[in-house]
């Protein structure tokens, strides 16, 4: 039995991961300041010999005897990284410092959660994982942005002079069940304002576009990362190749939940990506993934979640 730490155990995306893990025979730690996860997200598991809960931060030192930790501990919606920016910063560097250092320490694999976001606005479409990227610096996104493109430095840096066996994955926009319903993403945003009868906002035009990935597509790329050979670190792109506008998904939100609700415009937000589409050519080659539900498929299975939660 592997023992495997998650950080941001609790959140969207680790609360899913921490139930697969543990599914497939795993001793699994979640740690989780609970700044944007939830105890909700993983109380179904608390009681279980198999899994271990620590509310903790990453930006201090951690030490404990793990075989694997997924590294996914930041806050990844703009309305929670946007909060406290240096907050947000200091999770990303501070954090993956600790967890190489961990990684170092006791000879772990470790998978960093990086983010599309590290493309910013790219002039490159759709986006491989040799594109460098089009990032603002200085803009109110950064603190994400730059915060992971830091935490991939630190990998590599650790992967070269230290030896620790690191793996990259690059997070394209991902949604299902557990999403926070005031987390800011445009999936939750939608489904919650149509389930309410509220207007749904669209930021600018609504041409610019996203693609979509459900939930446990994302957790079954991570954890074939997790299982390539130790001398292949990435960074994978993990991701939909599915490309929506935002317009076209929220006509298909409501066409789903069967709202009034009307479509508004408002103003875009500094630096917003104009496309975002992962090429996943190297996720196919090395890991033989691909995502196998279709937006419609997800979005209805997110919307019975929502739907039990208001």
């Amino acid at each position: 039995m592997k023992c495997v730490l998650v950080t941001g155990g609790a959140g969207f995306l680790g609360s899913h991961l921490c139930d697969r893990l543990i599914e497939s025979g795993n001793y699994v730690i979640c740690l989780d300041n609970f700044f944007t996860g939830s105890k909700e997200n993983i109380q179904h598991l608390v009681g279980n010999p198999n899994f271990e809960l620590e509310e903790r931060d990453i930006i201090w030192p951690y030490m404990k005897g793990v075989d694997e930790i997924y590294n996914l501990a930041c806050p990844a919606s703009p309305v929670h990284y946007q909060y406290d920016p240096i907050k947000t910063i200091n999770t990303s560097v501070f954090g993956a410092v600790n967890m190489l250092e961990l990684a170092k320490g006791v000879k772990a694999k470790l998978l960093q959660g990086s983010t599309s976001e590290v493309y910013g606005d790219p002039v490159k479409h759709p986006q491989t994982e040799e594109y460098w990227g089009n990032v603002n610096p200085i803009g109110l996104r950064s603190c994400y942005d730059e915060g992971k493109r830091c935490a991939e430095t630190l990998c590599m840096d650790y992967h070269r002079q230290a030896g620790v066996v690191v793996k990259i994955i690059r997070i394209f926009n991902t949604y299902g069940p557990r999403m926070a319903q005031n987390d800011g993403r445009v999936v939750s945003n939608f489904i919650v304002n149509a389930l309410q009868g509220k207007d749904i906002e669209i930021y600018g035009d609504g041409t610019q576009t996203r693609s979509f990935q459900y939930v446990d597509d994302l957790i079954d790329g991570m954890i074939r990362m997790m299982a390539t050979e130790d001398n292949f670190t990435g960074p994978v792109n993990l991701g939909n190749p599915g490309e929506f506008t935002m317009l076209e998904l929220a006509n298909l939100v409501l066409e789903l939940t069967g709202s009034k609700s009307r479509i508004v415009f408002g103003t875009l937000p500094e630096d917003d990506p104009r496309k975002r589409r992962p090429d996943i050519t190297l996720a196919r080659t090395k890991l033989s993934w691909q995502p196998m539900i279709p937006l419609r498929d997800g979005l209805l299975k997110t919307i019975d979640y929502f739907k039990s939660q208001l």
